[in-house]
């Protein structure tokens, strides 16, 4: 279930590329804006709050390298994926430093733009459920506290009666913990149980 819709800016001076990616790409329930110059991308940058950018390398005025570094500036959080039809070491090279996800050759393999796109939406967490978001941040408190009282899995396992693998599944949000587990468990961190769900 989505919890909010994924951003995504094409910058591509081919209106018909852009066209077809904003295609192949709102099917899968992407909100998707297309750009056709330089000016026009980093304007829409400026004014909106993309979480991905489709990035050609060859366009006139401005070359997409220039592009990116005029980003990363400004912003260093937002994914980028690098399209080009001229592939070449340098450009790699220069991609890479600008710490971009992916850097793909045209003509773009539907397929690989959408894994490619849901590669970063996981990595990013951009489109948890609701449950999902909160074992998260209940694992990620639980883990911190638990860290910050210098113990061990295996110790908080001592003082619960519940087993080290269920304990690190919890802590890594692979498992819904029941509401007696997480009472034993903040007992033995000597955490408010309520604040494990502060923000909820």
């Amino acid at each position: 279930m989505r919890t909010r819709a994924v951003r995504i800016l094409i910058l591509d001076d081919d209106p018909e590329t852009g066209e077809v990616y904003r295609f192949i790409l709102h099917k899968e329930g992407y909100d998707v804006d297309v750009a056709t110059s330089p000016q026009i991308g980093l304007e829409l940058l400026d004014k909106h709050q993309f979480n991905i950018l489709i990035l050609d390398l060859i366009m006139p005025g401005m070359s997409g390298i220039e592009v990116l570094e005029r980003i990363r500036e400004k912003d260093k959080d937002l994914a980028i994926v690098v399209v080009t039809g001229y592939p070449s070491v340098e450009t790699a090279v220069a991609s890479l430093k600008g710490g971009v996800n992916d850097y793909i050759e045209k003509p773009i393999d539907q397929q690989k733009l959408l894994e490619t796109c849901r590669k970063i939406v996981e990595e990013k967490g951009l489109l948890r459920s609701p449950e999902s978001s909160l074992l998260v941040s209940v694992g990620a408190r639980l883990r911190a506290s638990r860290k910050q009282s210098d113990l061990t899995l295996k110790q908080v396992a001592r003082r619960t009666g519940l087993s080290v693998s269920l304990l690190s599944q919890i802590e890594r949000a692979e498992s819904a913990a029941s509401v007696a587990s997480l009472y034993k468990i903040a007992a033995a961190l000597k955490i408010d149980l309520q604040g494990l769900f502060k923000g909820f």
